[in-house]
């Protein structure tokens, strides 16, 4: 049985109804969601009777009463022109995602014209009510719509056979397979992929997948393809021109298409969702090691208090004498160093709070190697700075960049060897000129490349001692900032890290 336009209305009305209210609420503005679920519904569903009226009889009686009555309610009320329209729109949109599931081409381009036709005259209409008090904005809203709508018409009517032109313009991949070979793509497609169109038609699209991923690629068509099934959403690696891969997700749909079994699917970058998903992740374990943290450090520290004062009482002891005064001072000096790594531990428990004045980067380098001078100089290592004196100040906290500095100094401290030197410099500008960069060199032993992704990882080290924590918290503070920090090792043995700060803009 061929697809009955009225058939389709008078089944989905409901649905669409329902959906429409539910997109009144969520996506239309402050003032719909505010209405309660029964006027919508009631409002909705005249305009939605009107609507079919109009597209299957030509019978614009009810829409013209609607309009007349929705605009008055909505005008006292304080509603945004913009938000009435939307409010319009709507059911087009939810139309069409249905039509698409049971209409051949023809089908859907000629049903799509009648309800463009229909919402064009609606919104029209309703928009002359408000035309003295917007005629500017109307006028223009309108020529744009009309030209949407000839646009998209168009656009329909043309796509026939093979919808090229209805998908060409979309900012996601769309392309068509057939018997695992690619039939049509876009030129989203080819984009993501780094290829030309001649490239990618006629390849097997495994050549587009990840190595490691391929296998499950394959089973989930071959699957769609037996069951015949409702739409599929799955997540993968692309690969590109450049072996380059990408998380990608796709949304697969078994379908005709030049009068074959296809499958045609959208893909859509995802690697900025998964990065944030990664984010929130690392952020719930940080916040949970935070509480552990925090914890375990309060019942630590007043037992090392109690050690510390001991020790001190110890050696007043006039009988305490040689090896053994010193083994007193050994155990001191190793109770001050676990209270230290227990306030690096504490610092990172707690959440960074960033106090922002005007602030001059030199100045702070400055700073932070006159207080490590001396374990630079009992270390026997030589520092060099060469600071840029157009450096201007910016809006930052002084004493967390220092913490930051003094931390990746003290890096580059225990990776160099005595009589070796340790290198700082500054310089303001950049490609977009309006960066500050910070770079330290050190002549050590350099990044081991399976430690380059880890080394600002919490609690990551490769010393024998320490917490790893150091170079976490300095990376924590210039992300705080709005800065980062590249990693790399130099041509000459050693590493350096480069600090680079936003100068805020000014008009």
């Amino acid at each position: 049985m061929g697809f009955c336009l009225p058939s389709f209305f008078k089944t989905r009305r409901n649905e669409i109804v329902t959906k429409w209210v539910d997109l009144l609420k969520t996506e239309v503005g402050k003032q719909y969601a505010a209405r309660s679920r029964q006027e919508l519904m009631g409002t909705v569903s005249k305009a939605y009777d009107a609507e079919v009226d109009v597209i299957l009889n030509d019978d614009y009686e009810r829409i013209n009463a609607f309009i007349t009555d929705i605009t008055k309610m909505r005008l006292e009320a304080g509603f945004l022109l913009s938000d009435v329209q939307k409010a319009f729109e709507l059911f087009r949109r939810l139309a069409i995602d249905l039509l698409i599931e049971e209409t051949t081409l023809v089908e859907f381009s000629d049903s799509v014209v009648r309800m463009n036709d229909c919402l064009n005259y609606t919104i029209h209409r309703f928009s002359d009510y408000f035309q003295a008090m917007h005629e500017k904005k109307i006028l223009e809203h309108n020529r744009l719509l009309e030209a949407e709508i000839r646009e998209r018409t168009a656009e329909l009517v043309e796509s026939e056979l093979n919808y090229k032109t209805l998908v060409e313009e979309i900012n996601d991949g769309y392309f068509v397979v057939q018997n695992k070979a690619i039939v049509f793509a876009n030129q989203a497609f080819c984009n993501m992929h780094g290829y030309g169109l001649p490239e990618v038609l006629g390849g097997n699209f495994s050549n587009f997948v990840a190595p490691g991923d391929r296998e499950k690629i394959v089973e989930i068509y071959k699957k769609g393809l037996d069951e015949q099934a409702r739409p599929r959403t799955f997540e993968y690696l692309r690969l590109t021109k450049k072996k380059e891969t990408f998380p990608t997700e796709i949304q697969s749909k078994v379908a005709q298409y030049d009068n074959s079994i296809s499958q045609i699917s959208i893909c859509r970058d995802i690697t900025n969702r998964v990065r944030m998903e990664k984010k929130v992740r690392e952020s719930e374990r940080m916040a949970y090691i935070g509480q552990i943290t925090t914890s375990l450090s309060h019942e630590i520290r007043n037992p090392l208090s109690a050690v510390k004062m001991n020790l001190q009482i110890l050696k007043k002891n006039p009988q305490i004498m040689g090896n053994d005064q010193r083994r007193i001072d050994i155990s001191a000096k190793e109770v001050n160093r676990l209270e230290r790594i227990l306030e690096e531990v504490l610092d990172f428990a707690k959440p960074l709070q960033i106090k922002t004045d005007r602030v001059d980067i030199n100045a702070i380098v400055l700073a932070s190697l006159e207080l490590l001078d001396m374990k630079f100089a009992e270390a026997g290592i030589n520092t060099i700075s060469d600071l840029d004196s157009n450096l201007p100040t910016i809006q930052a906290d002084g004493e967390k960049l220092g913490q930051a500095l003094i931390n990746i100094l003290l890096n580059a401290l225990e990776a160099s060897t005595y009589g070796s030197k340790v290198e700082i410099l500054t310089t303001f500008g950049s490609d977009n000129g309006d960066e500050i960069e910070i770079i330290l060199a050190d002549e050590g032993h350099g990044i081991a490349r399976q430690h380059a992704s880890d080394i600002f990882k919490p609690f990551f080290t490769t010393k024998s001692s320490g917490t790893g924590l150091g170079l976490s918290n300095a990376n924590r503070i210039i992300e705080a900032h709005g800065g980062r920090i590249d990693v790399g090792n130099r041509p000459i043995p050693g590493a350096f890290f480069k600090i680079i700060l936003p100068v805020e803009k000014t008009e």
